[in-house]
């Protein structure tokens, strides 16, 4: 077996990774043919990640110009801790308030501590966001994943 075979996440464990974390890095190309790389908040959503900005953003820019867009979601501090996968995908821009609002919602739910539903003035506050916003869907194409904590520190 090879070491990567050893290392590569399972469709569960991605799914718990994707899961659990906060923060994903999505790259797209910019307008220079430089990566143009930003830390987001992110929902996996049915084997995607999806992500919402600001419309008028440098990475929506460059995602109109070019779809294609390379997300990072990692974790771990030491080498034999590290866990992560790399994701090559194709953006869908989605700028209807239908959809840009509910995953509003959604996002906000994931990361607001205690909040069980959207309403009153924060659900006021997303409205107010939502034209000013679009909602990306990045369809997987490729997926490279791994887990050091599977070497058992044989590096």
């Amino acid at each position: 077996m090879s070491r990567r075979d050893q290392i590569t996440l399972s469709e569960a464990e991605l799914g718990d990774l994707l899961g659990s974390e906060r923060v994903a890095i999505v790259s797209s190309l910019g307008p220079r043919g430089w990566p143009h790389s930003m830390p987001l908040w992110f929902v996996a959503r049915e084997g995607e990640v999806w992500i919402w900005t600001y419309a008028k953003s440098q990475k929506v820019r460059n995602l109109e110009r070019d779809p294609r867009a390379t997300i990072l979601v990692e974790t771990g501090h030491e080498y034999g801790e590290l866990r992560g996968a790399m994701i090559e995908a194709e953006a869908v821009l989605h700028r209807d308030f239908e959809t840009v609002i509910a995953f509003a919602e959604e996002l906000t739910l994931r990361y607001a501590e205690g909040l069980s539903s959207v309403e009153g003035d924060a659900k006021a506050a997303l409205e107010a966001q939502a034209p000013k916003r679009v909602a990306i869907q990045f369809k997987p194409v490729r997926t490279a994943t791994w887990d050091h904590r599977k070497l058992g520190g044989t590096y």
